[in-house]
């Protein structure tokens, strides 16, 4: 199978590179120093699943060089993504299927918005993985998996393909049954996690082993639960402590992506994750109290990020 990986950092860099490993024709579409590392020396990942080298890789940064594909994996930040939708187009024919992989509910409806509904799934991932230096992926925690899905579900042959590409990948792969379930209980975890963490400043470790800032998690995860049942998105009561528990099972250490770049002065997904929280609750006039805070509270230090 052809495919892009529009994006290949941590998360881009680690699954286009166990793709690749598989057999899988992959291009790593990066840029600047990350990209030039990529063409002198492939692609390194340091994996708690098993590291592994690539001594040649195909990266570029541009992808009318690549031409249509199979599949395009978008894996940028939120906040890049309108910025890398003229770079898709030419990636794409008729049958090509384009599977976001970012944090929040909404890259779906931009990217369909700009290159035609038929073309996109859905899509999201589970993994702890970033550039530790150009040309070098490390993966430090959680199992690595990619769930997607036609947004009306249905079984299609080209779901039934990529999904048979994928299992070969060396991560687990999944075809959603309700693939709207799907990105709004990452949504649930990934928005809590990142605002939480950020706040506090403090690994998943410390926040979630204090009452006060354990309890401000549960009712973050209960508000976004209420704008999902007020939007049809039948995501079940118990996903609340299904979260909590998932949350319980990580790494003392760990910080969610969002978190870290808020910490270190970068630019972050803050409008897509809170942000989009107290945007999306207004839309369904559900109160999102808690989100409020962590979103008004982090949105200084985004706006000091971006100058």
């Amino acid at each position: 199978m052809r495919i892009a990986m529009v994006g290949a950092g941590g998360v881009g860099g680690y699954f286009g590179g166990r793709l690749a490993q598989a057999g899988h024709d992959v291009w790593l579409v990066a840029r600047g120093r990350h990209l030039a590392a990529l063409r002198e020396g492939g692609l390194r990942v340091d994996s708690v699943h098993g590291d592994f080298a690539l001594p040649a890789v195909q990266a570029t940064d541009d992808t009318g060089e690549i031409g249509a594909v199979d599949a395009v994996i978008v894996t940028v930040k939120n906040w890049q993504l309108p910025g890398v939708v003229e770079a898709i187009r030419p990636l794409l024919a008729e049958h090509t299927a384009v599977i976001p992989l970012l944090n929040g509910v909404e890259a779906v409806d931009v990217l369909g918005e700009a290159l035609g509904h038929r073309h996109v799934l859905g899509g999201l991932c589970r993994i702890a993985a970033r550039v530790e230096s150009p040309g070098h992926i490390v993966h430090d925690a959680i199992d690595p998996t990619i769930v997607f899905g036609e947004m009306d579900d249905r079984r299609s042959e080209r779901a039934l393909g990529i999904l048979e590409a994928f299992s070969k990948g060396g991560f687990v792969a999944e075809l959603a049954s309700d693939i709207q379930v799907a990105l709004w209980e990452k949504f649930m975890l990934i928005a809590t996690w990142s605002g939480v963490g950020a706040v506090t400043r403090a690994p998943v470790g410390v926040w979630r082993s204090l009452q006060g800032s354990r309890g401000i998690a549960e009712q973050c995860l209960r508000e976004i639960l209420a704008i999902a049942r007020a939007r049809g998105v039948a995501v079940a009561d118990e996903r609340v402590e299904k979260t909590l528990a998932f949350i319980d099972s990580v790494g003392e250490g760990a910080l969610a992506s969002m978190q870290r770049d808020i910490m270190e002065g970068r630019p972050s997904e803050l409008e897509s994750q809170n942000g989009a929280v107290v945007r999306l609750g207004a839309e369904a006039g559900v109160p999102t109290p808690v989100n409020h805070f962590l979103y008004h509270v982090l949105l200084p230090q985004e706006r000091a990020a971006r100058g």
